[in-house]
C-alpha cells in the first residue's frame, strides 16, 4: 500500500497549529515542521481553506490558523478536502494486459473499496483534538514535555 503523504504532511502541521491557538503559523514554519517548501504548504493548504478547516490571513503577523476547534474537525474531512485517498493499493495508470492479473486486480479493488468504507467511517469520528490527545499521552508515557521532540514548530 502506498500511503498519502499530503495527508501525513497536512495532519502533522495542523496538528501543531492546532498547539498554537490563536498564533498563525506561517507557511515557512509549516514547511520547517515536515522538511518541505512552503509552497508545498500553500498548495496543500488551499484545499483545506476552501474547505473552512484553515483561514490565512497575508502580511505581516498573518499566517495560517485552525478555522474551526480541532475537536470539530474530523481525519475523513481533511482528507475529503485535500481530494484524495489515505492509502491506494496501486498507482493509477494502464490496465494490465493478462487477464490473470486483471482478475486479481479487479478483486484487490474490490477490497480495498470495501476496506474504504471501513476507514472512512472510522476518520470520520477521529478528530485533530483525538491525534492531538494521543500525541500528548505518547509524550508523557515516554517521559518527555511538551516540545521534546525531535523538531520543533
Amino acid at each position: 500500500m502506498i500511503r498519502n503523504e499530503r495527508l501525513s504532511v497536512a495532519l502533522h502541521v495542523l496538528l501543531h497549529m492546532g498547539e498554537r491557538i490563536g498564533q498563525p503559523m506561517t507557511s515557512e514554519e509549516m514547511a520547517a515542521c515536515v522538511g518541505t517548501n512552503p509552497v508545498v504548504i500553500r498548495r496543500t493548504f488551499a484545499g483545506l481553506r476552501r474547505a473552512g478547516i484553515v483561514s490565512s490571513v497575508k502580511g505581516h503577523g498573518g499566517g495560517w490558523r485552525l478555522a474551526r476547534p480541532a475537536a470539530e474537525v474530523s481525519i475523513a474531512e481533511i482528507q475529503q478536502a485535500l481530494g484524495e485517498r489515505v492509502v491506494s493499493f496501486r498507482q493509477p495508470g494502464e490496465p494490465p494486459r493478462c487477464q490473470l492479473v486483471q482478475a486479481v486486480v479487479h478483486a484487490l479493488d474490490d477490497a480495498m473499496r470495501e476496506a474504504e468504507q471501513v476507514l472512512e467511517r472510522r476518520l470520520s469520528t477521529l478528530t485533530l483534538a483525538d491525534l492531538a490527545a494521543e500525541g500528548r499521552r505518547l509524550h508523557a508515557a515516554h517521559g518527555l514535555t511538551h516540545g521534546d521532540s525531535s523538531h520543533a514548530p
